[in-house]
């Protein structure tokens, strides 16, 4: 039995870090971190030359019909340049959502939008998940929604956005009644604040897909914390081959071959943990719901020493915005909350086991 990626998957890896080279250099990046746009279209538009809005669109909408792993390596490409895309709600959670729970006619309408990257959906997911903050929580009845959701994935600007509300049911709606970035620690993705006000929505079918949307949405935040936390693994050990001090470099002092292992030891493991979790996704669905919650909690605390230890091993410059180490460690640290914390995360582990009561 083959444990490794095909021939296509390295490939798609391949050519999407490539491309993400010359598209989302840590200038671009920068750019936009300091902006006030929803989004980065040139970015979005480059990788739909690519065909990435579509990876998980069915073949008979005009996307490439791929699986949850494929779209774990692209979360792990992305992140490992910090690129400021939709990736997660308009490529992976809004093409699930209509493919699980759709009408003919809504995957009809907005699988081929989605698919050609002309139309961005976001989701507003994360009350039913992670639990509602005071104030927060949408309620629905007879087609409109009102209430208010926080930390909405890649929902300011989107043209549609999938909502959960306080029941655990999935709607449709073109647009909220307000739409508010939210403020973050990590500024390549937008979070958003939605209020709905009678807003109208289209229900999709009640058949546990947000349970299905939660899993994938672990999955991809994993990944997206694995290729952050390789690239600044790659980063300590580049610096520490150049920098020097006492007319050596300071990649040759046990102490810090030692944390550049640590990390590498801490990592590699992760990466196979992060790719099964995707594949029993499509693949063992009675073994996805354990296996992503266990990457998701996994990675946060890993990701989260990853980039604490590449930081130490850069000293006091790994501080600085000229370097930008920081980009990928606010990342990291956005992951490790969104749509649950790690403690959360493995609850939902202990009550899936039976380890605790239901």
């Amino acid at each position: 039995m083959r444990f490794a990626l095909s021939e296509d998957q390295t490939l798609l890896q391949d050519s999407l870090n490539k491309a993400l080279a010359d598209l989302s250099p840590l200038d671009r990046v920068r750019r936009f971190a300091d902006s006030d746009a929803c989004s980065a279209p040139d970015i979005w538009a480059g990788l739909a030359e690519l065909g990435l809005p579509g990876l998980m669109v069915p073949e008979e909408h005009g996307g490439l019909g791929l699986g949850l792993l494929e779209a774990a390596l692209a979360a792990e490409a992305l992140g490992r340049v910090v690129a400021p895309t939709p990736f997660l709600g308009s490529a992976v959670l809004a093409p699930l959502a209509l493919t699980l729970a759709g009408s003919d006619e809504q995957r009809s309408r907005w699988l081929p939008k989605l698919a050609s990257g002309e139309a961005v959906a976001g989701a507003a997911i994360s009350e039913p998940i992670a639990g509602a903050r005071e104030g927060a929580g949408v309620s629905a009845d007879g087609g409109r929604l009102t209430g208010k959701s926080l930390f909405a994935l890649d929902a300011p600007g989107a043209d549609l956005i999938v909502v959960a509300d306080r029941k655990g049911a999935l709607h449709l709606a073109a647009a909220a009644e307000t739409a508010e970035i939210m403020p973050s620690i990590d500024a390549t993705r937008r979070l958003g604040e939605l209020t709905f006000r009678d807003t109208p929505a289209e229900a999709l079918a009640s058949n546990q897909a947000l349970e299905r949307l939660r899993d994938a949405a672990w999955v991809m935040l994993a990944a997206d914390t694995l290729g952050a936390a390789q690239a600044m693994l790659d980063k300590a050990v580049a610096y520490a081959k150049e920098r020097k001090q006492f007319g050596r470099t300071i990649g040759s002092f046990q102490a810090v071959k030692h944390l550049c292992a640590e990390m590498a030891a801490e990592l590699e493991p992760a990466r196979a943990l992060v790719w099964y979790a995707a594949y029993a996704f499509d693949h063992a669905p009675d073994e996805a719901p354990l296996m992503a919650a266990h990457a998701k909690a996994h990675l946060s605390e890993i990701g989260r020493f990853v980039a604490r230890t590449a930081t130490e091993v850069h000293g006091g410059i790994g501080m600085t915005d000229l370097l930008g180490l920081h980009y990928w460690f606010k990342r990291i640290g956005q992951n490790r909350q969104l749509l649950g914390g790690p403690e959360r995360v493995r609850e939902t582990a202990a009550r899936l086991q039976g380890l605790i009561p239901a």
